[in-house]
């Protein structure tokens, strides 16, 4: 039996100030949304692949995929997103059981309203405080990171 390895103190301190920042930026981000466009970050994270899409169209498993959402977080989501005209559904033309979910021009409007100062908080709260070499620090440590969940959970995130 192998004995368990406690964090020490300071990646104590490293994790729980990840924690405490991802909540805060969460935060800042959420209010932002929702002052310029009515949207929450959740709402952001399907409009934007979707803004990307051709014909702003995505199948919803893709769409699903892209985002590392389950199929029932993912129809809950966008049945609420449904009901404020930002999203709307379509049967899939070439599989009868496939779901198409399209960005609508009201959902349009809002991520053209919402992008600018969604950039500026990023790079505000984000970049603006890191130096060109931490940023590169970073994304190293983040692709290293990912990979090792996706090693270890394949399926865990988007593919």
């Amino acid at each position: 039996m192998r004995q368990q390895q406690w964090l020490n103190e300071q990646e104590a301190h490293v994790w729980r100030s990840f924690l405490d920042l991802r909540r805060r930026i969460e935060a800042v981000i959420n209010q932002q949304l929702n002052e310029d466009a009515g949207l929450s970050s959740v709402d952001y994270e399907l409009v934007v692949p979707l803004s990307e899409a051709p014909d702003g169209v995505l199948r919803a498993r893709d769409l699903g995929r892209m985002v590392g959402w389950e199929r029932s977080r993912l129809s809950h989501q966008v049945r609420r997103m449904e009901q404020r005209g930002l999203v709307a559904r379509e049967d899939c033309a070439t599989d009868a059981r496939g779901l198409m979910i399209r960005l609508t021009p009201e959902g349009r409007a809002a991520i053209t309203a919402a992008a600018p100062e969604h950039v500026k908080v990023v790079r505000r709260y984000f970049f603006d405080s890191l130096t060109k070499e931490e940023v590169a620090t970073l994304a190293a440590v983040y692709d290293r990171l990912l990979a090792k969940i996706d090693s270890d959970h394949p399926g865990a995130g988007p593919s």
